[in-house]
């Protein structure tokens, strides 16, 4: 059997770094793509922007021309914002959603065409349990997430008479440079009562006491590997339960939950 050919992008940190390595470990041939200079032990790295269209192609195309193929490509790059929606400039949002879907995008469509034409592969899609339950001065952020949600979801089924599968993974807390790399915007907080650094606070307080990335880039990694996928999965049995949750109760409920506990 011909040895697995993974590209992960944001692969130089965080869970893109966890993941890549996991993937490594189960004896895939990796590569990793992102901005910043990168050496990890038995990984290759590709400087990828992944809003550049441009990039996203040379990436892909230089693992095929090295490979022959690419059987699988998790996109893990993304950024994070937080602010109040009313004061956060739309060129901020727009470059969230820059990042985070289009940079997803970009890199799927760069991928599908050499995967379509070698009979299939897989497209693994990082999003968040903010897509599922967002979170207040966080908007932008979880509206990119949902939409990567709902877009692995149609483009799953575009995809599947390729032999091509799609899913999207959603990770709850989890311990990275995350945490310190999100862009915050403290703008109106005097308006908002203090909500908006409280908000960002507890937010930070979580995930810097969550899931280590370690743990979450083998989770990644195994939901990769599968010989089928489901449209959707949710990391960690706490995230699994309150998605499950939040499927049952009313969005009423549900939303105000969210706002007792990012929004007082």
């Amino acid at each position: 059997m011909k040895q697995c050919v993974v590209l992960v992008t944001g692969g130089s940190s965080g869970i893109g770094k966890a993941t890549a390595e996991a993937l490594r470990d189960a004896g895939c041939k990796v590569y990793e793509g992102s901005r910043r200079d990168s050496s990890i032990d038995g990984i290759i790295h590709l400087t990828l922007d992944v809003t550049d269209e441009a990039s996203a192609r040379s990436a892909v195309e230089q693992i095929v021309w090295d490979e022959g193929k690419l059987d699988i490509l998790v996109n893990c790059a993304g950024s994070g914002i937080s602010g109040a929606v009313e004061f956060t400039p739309a060129d901020e949002a727009r470059k969230q959603m820059d990042i985070n879907l289009f940079g997803t995008v970009n890199m799927t469509k760069a991928a599908t065409a050499c995967m379509r034409e070698n009979g299939g592969g897989r497209i693994v899609n990082i999003s968040s349990v903010a897509a599922t339950f967002p979170i207040p001065f966080q908007a932008y952020y979880s509206a990119s997430k949902a939409a990567i949600n709902a877009w692995s979801l149609a483009l799953a089924n575009e995809l599947k008479p390729f032999g091509i599968s799609v899913t999207a993974v959603q990770p709850g807390d989890i311990r990275t440079g995350f945490t310190a790399a999100r862009a915050k915007s403290a703008a109106g907080d005097d308006v908002y009562g203090g909500r908006i650094s409280r908000s960002v606070a507890k937010m930070e307080h979580d995930e810097e006491n969550g899931m280590s990335a370690e743990i979450a880039g083998r989770m990644i990694a195994k939901i990769a590997l599968k010989n089928r996928v489901k449209p959707l999965y949710t990391l960690g049995v706490s995230y699994k339960l309150l998605c499950l949750a939040g499927k049952i109760m009313p969005v009423s409920f549900s939303n105000k939950l969210v706002g007792l506990m990012y929004s007082k």
